[in-house]
C-alpha cells in the first residue's frame, strides 16, 4: 500500500483532482472509494477504526465551548498590529492572518446559513474578509455580531437536540454533528492563533487550554 500526504507530497492535491474529482482536504482515499475527514464517523468506519463519538458533548454543551471559543478569537484579533495583521499565518502557506482570524467568526456564521437552508458547500467558510475590515478590532467586531446572531438562533429554537439534517458537501448530516464540527473548527484556527501570536514574542489574551477543548475531537497538530 502506498500513503500519499496530499498537503507535503508532489502532485499529491493533483492525483487526489484527477483520480476523484475531490479539491478539499482531509480525505481518505482508497481503491475507488473515499471519505470526507470532516466527519469522524464516517472517516473512521472507512479506516476501520473504533467509532468515535461515543461521550459526544451535547449540543448546551457545544454552545458553551462555542461561545468561549468565539469570544477568545475576537481577544486575539485584537491583539495583532496593522502590520502584523498582513502577515501570513505560516510561511510556506499563503493564508494572512487577517483571513484566519476572520475564518473563526465566518465558519459559525455559515453554520447558521447552513441551519437556515443553504449548503454546507466546500468553499462555504473560505471568502476573504471584506476590504473594510482592516483591523483586528474590525474583525472581532465583526465575530461579536456573529455571536449576536447565534445567541438569537439559540434562544428561538425549539428543537436543542439539534435532531434536524443538513445539506453538506460531505452528506447529509445531523446539525448536531455539523455544530460539532464547526465548533471544533474554530477552536483549532484558535489555537493556531495561540502559536502565532506566541511567535511574535505577544503574550496570548487569556490562551485557550486543553481542558477549556475538552470533549471535543480536536486534531493533535496546530496544522494539518
Amino acid at each position: 500500500m502506498v500513503v500519499i500526504d496530499v498537503l507535503n507530497d508532489a502532485g499529491g492535491r493533483e492525483l487526489l483532482l484527477n483520480k476523484y474529482g475531490l479539491r478539499k482536504v482531509p480525505v481518505l482515499a482508497k481503491g475507488d472509494q473515499y471519505a470526507f475527514g470532516q466527519m469522524l464517523d464516517p472517516f473512521a468506519k472507512f479506516a476501520g477504526l473504533p467509532m468515535p463519538g461515543a461521550d459526544r458533548l451535547s449540543p448546551e454543551q457545544l454552545y458553551k465551548k462555542y461561545e468561549m471559543i468565539f469570544a477568545a478569537g475576537q481577544r486575539y484579533a485584537r491583539q495583532f498590529t496593522a502590520e502584523g495583521f498582513r502577515e501570513r499565518v505560516i510561511p510556506h502557506r499563503p493564508r494572512l492572518i487577517r483571513t484566519l482570524c476572520y475564518h473563526v467568526f465566518r465558519i459559525g456564521e455559515s453554520f447558521l446559513e447552513t441551519w437556515n437552508g443553504a449548503e454546507y458547500s466546500v468553499g462555504i467558510a473560505d471568502n476573504e474578509p471584506p476590504d473594510s475590515m482592516l483591523s483586528g478590532d474590525d474583525v472581532a467586531r465583526y465575530g461579536a455580531g456573529v455571536w449576536r446572531q447565534f445567541e438569537a438562533w439559540w434562544d428561538g429554537l425549539d428543537d436543542r437536540s439539534l435532531s434536524r439534517v443538513l445539506k453538506t458537501y460531505y452528506g447529509d448530516t445531523a446539525a448536531h454533528k455539523v455544530f460539532e464540527r464547526v465548533t471544533w473548527h474554530s477552536g483549532q484556527h484558535c489555537r493556531q492563533l495561540i502559536a502565532v501570536l506566541e511567535r511574535m514574542d505577544i503574550k496570548p489574551d487569556r490562551p485557550l487550554t486543553p481542558a477549556d477543548f475538552a470533549g471535543l475531537p480536536m486534531p493533535e497538530r496546530l496544522f494539518e
